[in-house]
């Protein structure tokens, strides 16, 4: 159900009828009823008085605000993991960015979500920016819907693969200065596309 919301095959305002929730998943209504409740703990779907659960909407202004957060958790991360880079950490960075590369040039949205979480992962990991990631986790199916609508959008000044081969290189330099500048052009690039396409959505 969380890829679904998030690939967009549940639309936002979309009313999750439980039978026949569970008729298309084949589980009880007791596991759909707390898969809901997950999900709305992750701001993927709202309980409306009279109406029950719909995928929740995803507005601008929200979304500011989940960018703002990840500019700071992000750049704080990146500069670390670039000041603790090793041999072994430039490794599985580079190879969690191949996978992220082969992902996007399949377009299968699950792979491509999950092969981003995992690259940023490594980065929150390998600063010790643990908590910073418990609180990027709590946002990440929001961040996983904004990714899911960049990432669609054909006409961006720079593809989000680029930004991440970016990233990638300033950190397992150990430039941290070039880490804190990638990380910044992607997110300022990324949120003006979300701005663009959720302002349009809305209009």
């Amino acid at each position: 159900m969380r890829e679904a919301i998030i690939s967009g095959q549940f639309a936002p305002g979309e009313r999750l009828v439980e039978r026949a929730l569970c008729d298309q998943l084949g589980v009880s209504r007791t596991v759909v009823r707390e898969t809901i409740r997950y999900l709305e703990a992750e701001g993927l779907v709202e309980i409306l008085t009279g109406k029950g659960p719909i995928v929740a909407q995803l507005s601008w202004e929200d979304a500011r605000q989940i960018y703002d957060i990840r500019q700071m958790l992000e750049t704080a991360a990146a500069t670390a993991c670039a000041e603790n880079m090793t041999p072994r950490l430039a490794e599985e960075l580079k190879e969690a960015l191949t996978v992220l590369k082969d992902a996007v040039a399949v377009g299968a949205p699950g792979p491509m979500l999950r092969a981003s979480t995992d690259f940023y992962r490594i980065i929150f990991e390998g600063a010790g920016h643990h908590v910073a990631w418990e609180i990027a986790q709590r946002l990440n199916g929001r961040i996983s819907r904004l990714r899911a609508v960049t990432l669609s959008t054909a006409d961006r000044p720079k593809p989000g693969p680029s930004h991440m081969e970016e990233i990638c290189e300033a950190i397992t330099s150990g430039n941290t200065e070039a880490a804190k500048k990638a990380v910044h052009d992607h997110l300022t690039e990324t949120a003006a596309v979300a701005k663009r396409v959720l302002t349009q959505e809305k209009a």
